[in-house]
């Protein structure tokens, strides 16, 4: 998103702008294009050239940027700000043990994430072999709609706040067993909410299955999602039904009374 993103929209009268410019720059950088020059950073913000180097030239003083002279790239120093919100979360702490030893109950890796508008953002992962095409770590996003855990967190907001989130939503077909459809998809998200878990086939990816179930802070609301993730040529859906929910929903309710005791 360009710093310029929000132009025009309302704001408070203690909106710092120069703060939102300068996250916007930390956020261009990415797996894809980890150096940008100069002229990359302004175009991709919408910044002028001045304002980009300012900008630049700030977070390199404060060890958030390095540069040869030409390129500028992260420093690790920008994982402080994400390990912050982890450990503010405590997930990682509390949750980690249950997981680890669910992964080894099914043999396939377990993940928690938490919703961030549109996507789901991992914060805890127990991988045990890759089987996306794409790779996943903390901080990885993915689209809500389209995965188990997505589901089980939009299924935890209000009515109001999820109907508002999904009115502003594309829903894309990232394959042909992809829900695109607004009614269809509500109604299974009902159905989420009402069953406690959520279960999908190769929405996402073709070959990739998942089953999440929410986890809940002392006052019961949804602040997490934790799923299995597996190869639909490896395990039948009847086996994540009869054999995996079973286990993650108990596993759930571990982690929850964790929580619970914060």
């Amino acid at each position: 998103m360009s710093a310029e993103a929000t132009h025009g929209a309302a704001h408070p009268s203690d909106y710092v702008q120069s703060l939102e410019r300068g996250l916007a720059v930390l956020c261009v950088f990415s797996r894809d294009e980890p150096e940008l020059t100069l002229s990359d950073v302004a175009r991709r913000t919408d910044l002028t050239r001045a304002t980009a180097r300012r900008l630049l030239r700030t977070l390199q003083t404060l060890g958030y940027i390095t540069s040869d002279g030409r390129l500028f790239r992260l420093t690790p120093r920008v994982l402080d700000i994400g390990y912050a919100y982890v450990s503010s979360l405590a997930l990682s702490d509390l949750a980690l043990p249950t997981m680890e030893r669910l992964s080894e109950q099914v043999h396939e890796s377990c993940s928690a994430a938490v919703l961030d508008g549109p996507d789901i953002i991992y914060v805890a992962r127990v991988p045990t072999k890759r089987i996306m095409t794409i790779a996943l770590a903390l901080g990885s996003r993915l689209p809500a709609v389209a995965t188990s855990m997505g589901r089980v967190l939009l299924a935890g907001l209000s009515d109001d706040e999820r109907r508002d989130l999904l009115s502003r939503l594309a829903l894309v077909a990232h394959t042909d067993n992809t829900i695109v459809d607004r009614g269809r998809l509500e109604t299974v998200l009902q159905d989420v909410r009402g069953q406690g878990w959520c279960l999908v086939d190769q929405e996402l990816e073709i070959g990739l299955r998942s089953v999440a179930a929410p986890l809940h802070d002392s006052a019961g609301i949804v602040i997490a999602a934790m799923n299995i993730s597996t190869q639909a040529n490896r395990v039948s859906l009847k086996t994540m039904r009869e054999e995996f929910v079973p286990r993650l929903v108990d596993a759930a309710r571990e982690i929850d009374e964790r929580l619970s005791k914060r």
